[in-house]
């Protein structure tokens, strides 16, 4: 199962009520399909970056989960067709690569921390191929401080 981001966008003027229902429909389908809820947080409602059908304003809510990659079509062939949501977006959620360790110091508990001391913490074989992207630690991310683990 691979981990994913939902991003929803939600009518302004809906009740809380209905807004909780969508959510609670939404994280009961993703459970239905053999997934799991990690985490859901609303971020308030927000200044929309043009009209969406006459709003300024939308409700956003995030959802972290886990699931299978056959659910997410269904899943968002229901979120299309509820009248609620103004949008919506389901990213796969990529986690930062760590640092590896060498094979060949970790013999001893000498030579481990031998191996330490040699290898800076963020340095890794990727980290060579990878030069040329850029990659963003969640902590320099000032979007959503609500969503970060």
């Amino acid at each position: 199962m691979r981990r994913y981001e939902l991003m929803l966008v939600l009518r302004p003027d809906a009740p809380d009520e209905r807004a909780a229902a969508v959510i609670d429909r939404t994280t009961r389908h993703v459970v239905a399909s053999g997934g799991q809820i990690i985490k859901v947080a609303p971020w308030g409602r927000r200044r929309l970056a043009y009209p969406i059908d006459r709003h300024r304003d939308g409700s956003y809510h995030i959802v972290v989960f886990e699931a299978p990659a056959e659910a997410i079509a269904e899943l968002e062939r229901s979120l299309q067709i509820t009248e609620d949501v103004l949008r919506y977006l389901v990213t796969r959620a990529v986690k930062p690569v760590k640092a590896r360790r060498d094979a060949a110091g970790a013999g001893d508990s000498a030579d481990a921390e031998d191996a330490d001391e040699e290898i800076p913490a963020g340095s890794s074989d990727e980290d060579e191929e990878d030069e040329d992207t850029e990659r963003i630690d969640e902590s320099e991310s000032e979007a959503a401080p609500a969503a970060i683990d």
